[in-house]
């Protein structure tokens, strides 16, 4: 039987499940925590600092050389219930030498939590850097996001925030622009999908936190990637996503990456002259 869009549930969830898809997945997450380790041995980080009273809420930040310094926002990815900040320290690599500060959020997880819940904690964790930017020798005008897989839907719920509406004191704009790699911006299949044993999402839910369904009239940069090599859905997902901001004549550059998975993708990320790096430091003015 056809659950959504011709696939039937075996097929949906073949579409979803990138541990099945890519075998070599364990190997690449213990690259990215062997090479987490040796980031954090680099001296100055602030670790798990908390933004909220959850759990969950905590920041890791290497600070910007100089008071002033641009800073990425990491959230990582894990389909909304796995993963932690610490997996990814490694993506220091991608701004060596540039002075821009790097900053790792963690969230509440599903089903603990619910997802409308994780999408507010990763609002009040912008709105917590912001606010405390000079305190990591941040430039709070030059706060940039960036996210994989569930971190990409996020980017996507940060780039659609009425930011003055969600805490009083925060700017229009408190993001200058937004990185989204193999990211989830319609959430009616996940809702159909073996995640949503988790997730625990009901239509309406799911329609709300969909970015495809709401992009905002007016927004920063996005870069967007998705591996050449990610599921028919995933392409799916980034080209409605594409067609969708392009409607609003917002500005979002596509950067191919062909032969690479779901977690390669993020791995490519680390290296500054690769294209992602590349596409990284002139969002952010560094190249």
């Amino acid at each position: 039987m056809t659950v959504f869009r011709g696939y039937d549930q075996k097929a949906l969830d073949a579409q979803y499940d990138n541990m099945a898809r890519v075998p070599e997945a364990p190997a690449h997450v213990k690259r990215w925590i062997e090479g987490s380790r040796a980031a954090y041995a680099r001296p100055g980080w602030r670790r798990d600092v908390a933004y909220g009273e959850d759990q969950g809420e905590t920041l890791d930040v290497f600070p910007g050389a100089g008071a002033k310094a641009p800073a990425m926002m990491f959230f990582h990815g894990g389909y909304w219930r796995a993963r932690d900040k610490s997996e990814f320290a490694y993506l220091l690599d991608g701004l060596r030498e540039t002075g821009a500060a790097l900053a790792l959020a963690n969230y509440g997880l599903c089903p603990r939590i619910a997802m409308s819940e994780l999408v507010r904690q990763c609002r009040k964790a912008v709105g917590f850097l912001y606010r405390h930017a000079g305190d990591f020798g941040i430039d709070r005008e030059r706060l940039y996001v960036c996210g994989h897989s569930a971190g990409g839907h996020i980017v996507g719920e940060l780039l659609s925030t009425d930011w003055v509406g969600f805490e009083a004191g925060l700017p229009r704009d408190p993001i200058k622009g937004g990185v989204a790699l193999s990211g989830l911006y319609d959430l009616a299949p996940i809702r159909l999908s073996f995640l949503n044993a988790d997730l625990r999402m009901d239509a309406a839910e799911a329609e709300a936190l969909s970015p495809v369904r709401h992009v905002p009239p007016r927004a920063p940069k996005l870069v967007i990637a998705v591996g050449g090599n990610e599921s028919e859905e995933y392409h799916r997902q980034q080209a409605d996503y594409v067609a969708a901001w392009r409607a609003k004549r917002l500005s979002v550059v596509e950067v191919p990456m062909p032969g690479h998975d779901h977690f390669t993708i993020v791995s490519a990320l680390a290296d500054p002259e690769g294209p992602l790096g590349l596409a990284q430091r002139k969002l952010m003015g560094l190249a």
